[in-house]
């Protein structure tokens, strides 16, 4: 008599777990995409949004103008303001280019005009920034004492907020892009075809999909969590098991919609469009590299629909917040709900052919 468990693990779902692995390692572009490419973005974005002092206005004075020599001396005095003289022509240009964010005109020893791009957050800052000097060096006094207590806490940088979001996006291409692309690869080779003719029920084989990417989820998370932490100092204030059952049902929801995507197109060209047309929406909306309450009140409720905002969403609460499963139970509804709906209907319209 045949061993149970040997004649399990020789079935048609472990046997076809296994060859998608095999279709995933042998893939160069897929390995990059999953596993690479994440921690590229997470360093950059990291380099680039790390956390520093802040910056200093650079600000011209008009040279020509009276009092300009005064001026400038009482602007020098503050250390987030860098003051130059300038004469008419350059001080524009400057303005015009960039090179200062603010052209500070004295018309007399008590009065002075401000030249700006009031489109531009730094002109705004630095003319605000410098008529607050102007007006202390003229002898104005507050009446509110003011002290300061500088806070720096980790979850509040943009690096904390951008790593949940490329875990989510690294979720939904790794599902979409790499379950879809290889059932439709197979039907355009016509592999499917072949299968028909054995005794594999299609919901294994699309179930095999799904669970293969089961295997390469762990490393997918744990190495970009794990990155972001290490060299950043992401934090991770929730539960790893809390962590991890997110990571698995999105990566599950993220799989059916790959298969639902790949159930009829017979070419990769217009498998592609359908992903895109997918995928695209869930970059723009759905919060990845910034808050999706940007956007206006009116389309909240598609944004709050979307399967990556819920993802995203879970993610930030769990890891930047501490929350709890319970906490997080309308994201994990909403989940589970795409991951239903998204199965049922790949079973329904997936075709051999």
């Amino acid at each position: 008599m045949a061993d149970p468990t040997r004649r399990w693990v020789e079935g048609p779902l472990p046997q076809l777990v296994l060859t998608r692995l095999r279709e995933f390692l042998r893939e160069p572009e897929a390995v990059f995409w999953t596993f690479l490419f994440p921690i590229l973005m997470t360093a950059g974005l990291g380099i680039a949004f790390r956390s520093k002092p802040a910056d200093v206005a650079q600000v011209a004075v008009l040279a020509s103008a009276p009092a300009a020599a005064e001026v400038a001396e009482r602007l020098t005095h503050d250390a987030l303001v860098a003051a130059e003289l300038l004469g008419d022509s350059a001080s524009a240009r400057a303005l015009r280019t960039g090179k200062v964010a603010l052209v500070v005109v004295p018309r007399s020893a008590d009065s002075v005009e401000y030249r700006y791009d009031d489109t531009r957050p730094e002109g705004v800052a630095a003319r605000r920034l410098v008529d607050d000097l102007l007006q202390r060096a003229a002898g104005r006094t507050d009446p509110v004492g003011v002290t300061e207590a500088r806070v720096r806490e980790r979850g509040s940088r943009y690096i904390d907020f951008v790593v949940p979001g490329l875990l989510g996006m690294g979720l939904l291409g790794s599902g979409v892009w790499g379950i879809g692309f290889s059932v439709v690869d197979a039907r355009r080779r016509r592999l499917l075809k072949r299968m028909v003719a054995t005794p594999m029920p299609k919901a294994a084989y699309l179930a095999s999909f799904a669970l293969a990417r089961l295997v390469t989820l762990t490393l997918e998370a744990a190495v970009l969590v794990g990155f972001g932490a290490v060299a950043f100092g992401v934090p991770l204030r929730g539960s790893l098991a809390a962590l991890a059952l997110i990571c698995l049902l999105s990566a599950l929801m993220f799989g059916a919609l790959g298969l639902l995507v790949a159930a009829r197109p017979r070419t990769i060209e217009g498998a592609s469009g359908l992903m895109n047309l997918a995928m695209v929406p869930m970059w723009v909306f759905s919060g990845v590299f910034f808050s999706s309450a940007r956007f206006p009140p009116f389309i909240q409720p598609v944004v709050q629909a979307l399967p990556l905002t819920a993802v995203n969403d879970a993610l930030r609460a769990n890891m930047l917040e501490g929350a709890t499963l319970a906490q997080l139970a309308p994201e994990l509804a909403i989940i589970a709900a795409w991951l239903v709906g998204c199965f049922v209907l790949a079973l329904r319209l997936f075709r051999w052919q």
